[in-house]
Formats: structure tokens, sequence, C-alpha cells
């Protein structure tokens, strides 16, 4: 073969196999953009120094989680009073003289209250306080971040916690952005968590910043109309949370959930609280398979132990639910009940449940993280004894 011959070979070559590569790099474009994209983002913060990296982690867990924020819209038809005048004249001269008078003439749609939630499902399943929805002749819609308006209907009120669970009210589907929970049990004293809320229900999707402050912590929360709960196992955090903010999300710079804020303390700055995540969902899944919140009970009346009462009442411990009736009278174990069914008797303590000591924590709070039909280990006192008696959990009813 010439070398002519060779060198047009050699060049043929060449181009069918830049072609061939060509059409290689084109058909994988996508995936190359999107794996250097990927890339990128993650070893972003390699790249720049710290507190910009911790800024750009931030900003995109904000990113990532705002569309799912709502303002829940409270409104309610409220009665229109108008003033009259009526004419008085007791002693029959003189005229007489006008009294003003106030009368209800009709009622008008008012928007009375607000408050924040998140969406949880796309099909428009919504976490929110139960306080923020506790008025059950109200009307309830929620307001996304971009401005779109749904009306929605209150699913489930949490008699233990304060959380509601809502769901958005459409004749047509709907594919609504959601954001998802952590794991609330791995969170860390000094870990950056953002809240977004509807500050004020005036400043829709506010975002502020803080750290967790405190892990577990029992309050008692007021709404200031003379009602209070006790709250417990609470997150404790120094982001700004306000009127308006309740219902709202508490996210970890993944922008994932670790609680839903719920109260704050009146008279002091940055000190914030938030129901953890575990709780929630766990509200979330009993609303998506019974339509209700269905929790797990063992049946009795108790008293939280401390030791104040284990020294007035000669106890053996000062910890532990005291298997009691307040006011000293009647059976606590409740007929027809697990606790009956399984020989738990009046004055029995019980200490752990599998083996989780019931020590600042009552037995609702830790029945909660409990499912019914589980199979429990209780460990109880009785007299002088310690036994161990395994009982299934029963539906609260």
């Amino acid at each position: 073969m010439s070398t002519g011959n060779t060198a047009k070979t050699v060049v043929l070559s060449s181009i069918i196999t830049t072609i061939v590569l060509l059409g290689i790099l084109f058909s994988l474009s996508d995936y190359v953009t999107q794996h250097i994209a990927a890339v990128v983002e993650e070893r972003v913060t390699l790249i720049l120094p710290a507190p910009l990296a911790a800024d750009h982690k931030t900003i995109s867990a904000i990113k990532a989680a705002n569309p799912a924020v709502v303002s829940v819209v409270v409104t309610k038809d409220v009665p229109i009073y108008e003033q009259y005048y009526e004419s008085f004249n007791p002693f029959g001269f003189f005229g007489g003289f006008q009294v003003p008078r106030v009368r209800e003439n009709g009622t008008e749609e008012k928007e009375v209250g607000g408050g924040s939630g998140f969406i949880v499902s796309a099909d428009g399943l919504i976490v929110t306080n139960r306080h923020v929805v506790s008025d059950t002749d109200a009307r309830y819609s929620i307001l996304l971040n971009e401005g779109a308006s749904h009306q929605v209907e209150v699913l489930a009120r949490d008699t233990q916690l304060d959380i509601a669970v809502l769901r958005v009210v459409s004749e047509e589907s709907v594919n609504l952005p959601y954001v998802t929970f952590a794991d609330s049990d791995k969170l860390q004293l000094g870990q950056s968590v953002i809240a977004i809320g509807n500050a004020l229900a005036e400043f829709r999707n506010s975002v502020s910043v803080g750290v967790v402050s405190g892990l577990a912590r029992s309050i008692v929360a007021s709404d200031g109309l003379g009602n209070s709960e006790v709250l417990e196992e609470v997150i404790q955090t120094d982001a700004a949370i306000n009127p308006g903010n309740s219902g709202g999300p508490l996210l970890n710079t993944d922008g994932k959930v670790v609680g839903v804020n719920v109260a704050t303390s009146r008279g002091a700055e940055n000190i914030s609280f938030a129901i953890p995540a575990d709780l929630v969902e766990n509200v979330v899944a009993s609303v998506q398979k019974y339509g209700e919140i269905v929790r797990p009970h063992i049946g009795v009346y108790y008293t939280m132990l401390t030791e104040q009462i284990s020294n007035a009442n000669s106890l053996p411990v000062d910890y532990g639910a005291w298997v009691v009736r307040s006011g000293g009278g009647g059976e606590a174990v409740l007929p027809n009940s697990p606790a009956s069914m399984y020989g738990l008797e009046n004055g029995d303590i019980i200490t752990t449940i599998d083996n989780m000591k019931l020590q600042n924590k009552s037995l609702a709070a830790e029945l909660r993280n409990h499912a019914v039909g589980q199979t429990v280990n209780l460990t109880v006192i009785r007299g002088e004894e310690e036994l161990q008696i395994k009982l299934e959990l029963g539906k609260m009813e």
C-alpha cells in the first residue's frame, strides 16, 4: 500500500473515531451534566470558606423546604353590629332624648386567626398545631408561599400533643411540594436548626436560624386564655419563634423536619420549643393508616412518682407510674383492659417499659413510642416483690 493511501486510511479512521466519540458523548451529555452538577453541589463545602459553606447549606435547605411551608388562615362568620338611637322620655316633657344602642345586623365572614403548617404528602396532608385549628365552628384554608390558596379540612386533633392533621379539600387531584421527617432522636446540642413560619400571622414564610439549646424538656404551655397543658420531651431552640409561627417546621440543614414549633417563653429572649419529629411522624402515620389518631394504652389510672410523693406514702422507689386513682378512691385498673387481662393491680408501680426507665418521663410519653398490638415488657414493683409482666398494648378509645 502506498504512503498516500496509508495517510488517507489513517485520516478516515480518525474521522470515524471522532464521529463515534462525539455521538457517545452527546448521548451521555445529560448524564454527564447531572453528574457534574451533583459533584459540584456535594463538593462546594470543600471549596468555600467555612462560614460561606454553612450559609450555602442553610440556603439550600430553605429553598428545598420553603415551598412546602404554608400559612394557615382561620375564618369565621362573625356578627355585624350597628349603632342606632332609641328615644327615651321617662317624664313625658321636654321632648326626651336619644339613647345610643347597638344591635346585631347579620354576619360577615372574617379572618379571625392564623398560624403556620407544612405539607407532608403530595396529596395535601398538612401538619400544624392543634391550638391553631381548635375552633370547631371556624373554617380553615392554607396559603402557599407562591400565593395559591386551598381550602382544608381538619382530619384529627391530637388530645395528647399540640398537633393537628389537615387535608386539602379539592375535587381534583393535587400534587403539592412536601417535606420529610428526620430522626429527631439524633439531634445534638448546638446543632443548627431553621424555623420557617407565618410570623405574627402577617409575614408569610419568615425564616430564622438558631441552634438546639436543649433536649427532652418538659414545659407548661399556655394560650393566654386560661388554657394550659404539659408538653413533654420538647426541643428547646434559640431560633426566633413568634406568634403565628405555631405549627411551622423546625428543620435541620438538610431541609428535613426535626420538630414542630409550638411555644415560646414570654419575658425571655430566644427560648422557644418544638415537638420532636418522631412523635409527630407517628401521628401522621396513624392518620394515614386509620383516618384518626390511634394510640396504645395499658388501661390504668396512675400518678407519676416524685421523691415527695414517695416519701409521703412510704413507697420503695421515687420514680415510675404508681397505679392509683387521684383522690385515693376507686379502681385504678380499667376492666377488660390489657392491664386487667395481664394481672396488674391497684398499688403496683410500673418502673420500666422494655427496660426504659420511667424517670423524668411519664407513662403516656413512653407509650407514644409504641404501637397498638405491640408486646412490651413491664417491670412492676408490688409490695416487696419485683415482677416482670409481658402484655400486649391495646387501643385507646
